[in-house]
Order: C-alpha cells, then sequence, then structure tokens
C-alpha cells in the first residue's frame, strides 16, 4: 500500500532527516565573503560599493581571528530551551564593550584604503567621535530592526562590526543546544530575520535550502517552496533578471506580497547570501515595481522602508 505523506508529516521527517542547523565557519566565513564581493565588483553598476564591503569583510575577518564574546551560560541556554527561545537574542543581548572596539577597525582600515569617495572616509571619522552611548543606541536600534533615528549611511559599519560579535557567539555554540522556534522564518541563535536563502549542494546538504541569518550567519533548514515569511505554499513563484545569472532568483509570495532571494549552489557553487543579495540590486528593482516589498534588508545596504 501507497502511503501518502501530509505536508506537515513531510517537514517532521525533514526536520529529522536533514541537518537543520549549519553554524558558520569563523575561519573562512568573513574572508569567503570578501572574496565574493571582489569577484561581483567586477565592472558590477556598483562595483567600488562592492569593492568597499570587501574591504569592511577583510578587516571582520581579521578582528574574529582574536576576537571573544562571553558565551551563554547553562541558565541562559537552559531558559532558551525551555521557552524555546533564540539562545543569544540580538535584541536585549547584554554586548560586551569589545565590539566598538572593531567598529573601530573598520572605520580605520576604510579610511586608510585609497580611492573611496570623501563622504565614506567622513562617515568612518564621524563614528570614530561618536560617544559610546549613542553608537551603542545606533546598534541598539539597527538590531531591532528600527529606521528612525538610525544614521543610514553609518548603519552598514555599524552592523559590519556586530556581525563580528555574533559569528564569534554562532561559531561557538553546539548545535544541540539551539532548538527549532515555533516561528520558523526567525534565526534560532539571535533571532534575527534572514537575508536570502540557499540551495546547498555539499554532501551533508545537498539538495536543501537554508534560510542565511544577517546577523549571526547561522543557516536553519525550510523546505523548499514556501514562502519564509508568512510560511504559504501556494502562489510561490520565482523571478529573474534576463541574461543575468540564474544562480540567484526572488521567491515571491502572492499571499503576503512580500518576496526574498534564493541561491542556488547548483548554479554557481560560489554563491554568498549576502554578496550575491547585496549584487543583485535590479532584481529587488524588478519586484518592487511588480508591487511585493522585501521581507527583510540587507546588512551591508541600510535604507528606509521609503527607500
Amino acid at each position: 500500500m501507497q502511503r501518502i505523506l501530509q505536508p506537515g508529516q513531510i517537514e517532521a521527517f525533514a526536520q529529522r532527516a536533514i541537518p537543520r542547523i549549519r553554524l558558520p565557519d569563523r575561519a573562512s566565513f568573513f574572508s569567503t565573503r570578501a572574496q565574493r564581493l571582489r569577484q561581483l565588483s567586477d565592472k558590477h553598476t556598483i562595483g567600488d560599493y562592492l569593492r568597499l564591503m570587501a574591504v569592511v569583510a577583510d578587516t571582520q575577518h581579521t578582528a574574529l581571528a582574536s576576537f571573544k564574546a562571553s558565551p551563554p551560560s547553562p541558565e541562559q541556554i537552559a531558559q532558551a530551551r525551555t521557552h524555546r527561545m533564540p539562545l543569544v537574542h540580538a535584541v536585549g543581548w547584554p554586548r560586551e564593550d569589545g565590539w566598538r572596539n572593531v567598529l573601530e577597525q573598520l572605520c580605520d582600515s576604510v579610511a586608510a584604503v585609497p580611492g573611496f569617495p570623501a563622504s565614506v572616509r567622513e562617515v568612518c571619522a564621524r563614528l570614530r567621535r561618536s560617544p559610546p552611548e549613542q553608537v551603542e543606541t545606533q546598534s541598539d536600534a539597527l538590531l531591532a530592526a528600527q529606521t528612525n533615528g538610525v544614521d543610514v549611511a553609518a548603519a552598514p559599519f555599524v552592523m559590519a562590526a556586530l556581525q563580528v560579535y555574533w559569528v564569534d557567539l554562532a561559531s561557538r555554540l553546539i548545535v544541540e543546544d539551539i532548538v527549532q522556534l515555533d516561528v520558523p522564518g526567525v534565526c534560532p541563535v539571535c533571532g534575527t530575520l534572514p537575508v536570502a536563502s540557499v540551495v546547498r549542494t555539499d554532501n551533508r546538504s545537498q539538495g536543501y535550502r537554508y534560510l542565511h541569518c544577517a546577523l549571526c550567519a547561522t543557516e536553519w533548514h525550510m523546505v523548499r517552496v514556501k514562502c519564509s515569511h508568512c510560511e504559504a505554499t501556494k502562489g510561490i513563484s520565482y523571478h529573474s533578471i534576463e541574461r543575468a545569472s540564474d544562480a540567484i532568483r526572488a521567491e515571491s509570495c502572492d499571499t503576503c506580497r512580500t518576496y526574498r532571494k534564493i541561491l542556488y549552489q547548483e548554479k554557481d557553487a560560489g554563491v554568498e547570501p549576502v554578496a550575491d543579495d547585496l549584487a543583485s540590486l535590479a532584481l529587488d528593482l524588478l519586484l518592487s515595481e511588480a508591487g511585493f516589498h522585501r521581507g527583510s534588508g540587507n546588512p551591508l545596504l541600510w535604507q528606509h522602508p521609503e527607500a
């Protein structure tokens, strides 16, 4: 007798059979992103910006090598498991001051590279002069995805420093300590929304789709052809730019009218969620004109909702 599985049963089986969490590799994560940004910058309309973000990623790689934040305590891990909460929730997590040293490193590295516009150096100088309380207020707003009072020009640098902090935390976690949340579209490690999803091709995860956290770079499994925003399984469509890479598409949902990019390693083994999302702004324009809005933003390009 043939047994037909219902959608809920399929997902339950998948969670048992598929690696549900992929934690970032601190030794290569940011250097891989820097390499991809440089590759994508060649002859790109926003090539200068992609090269700027490559310098940022290089500095993130250097800073992460010697950075260590205090990990969650056994009590915090137990509380997260009991209440099915993100393990190191970005909103409200007691950050240590060391992340601001990373921000200073980023500003100094960018300012030292010739060829970038004077406005970039001015933003870095302004951040270096900013009182710690002001920088912390900005970081709180960014982590909470607020827009009021956010310094849009400085936001990518602040977010980049915060990424070092949370990638460090995520890279030292144990997968068994991370619980599945009741809201599958939210990062189970830090509670941040995904920047994009990626269909992996490595031996452990071949053909499976993972959402990629914009902050801590954790990836968590979600079945394909399902809206990562509202979880609808009907009215899902895929969009691409003619003559552009077929390794990246936009997955849209007619139910909630949102979209996120989806990347395919089988089409291009080098795809990197933040870098490729940033380099495919033409696809964002296409979806915007079609009446869809992004499910969440890119941490390296902060924009107000009306932008």
